[in-house]
């Protein structure tokens, strides 16, 4: 059974007995995504270590991009 089916069959129990919806898949990513990321930032910062920018500094130290 995919997501979508399971969320429709909750869906539809939860009419027949007159509860709210649950929330549709995926509905919330985007929030979780930001508290994951807060997260790692703050333990970041009590460890010591810089906070971001990792990806960056790492291109950053390959030099300079060739030209074609």
């Amino acid at each position: 059974m995919s997501i979508t089916q399971q969320y429709l069959l909750d869906a539809y129990r939860a009419g027949q007995h007159g509860e709210p919806a649950p929330p549709a898949p995926g509905t919330h990513d985007a929030r979780v995504v930001r508290e994951w990321r807060d997260e790692r930032r703050f333990r970041a910062v009590l460890a010591g270590r810089p906070v971001g920018g990792r990806l960056r500094r790492a291109l950053g130290r390959r030099g300079p991009r060739p030209t074609l």
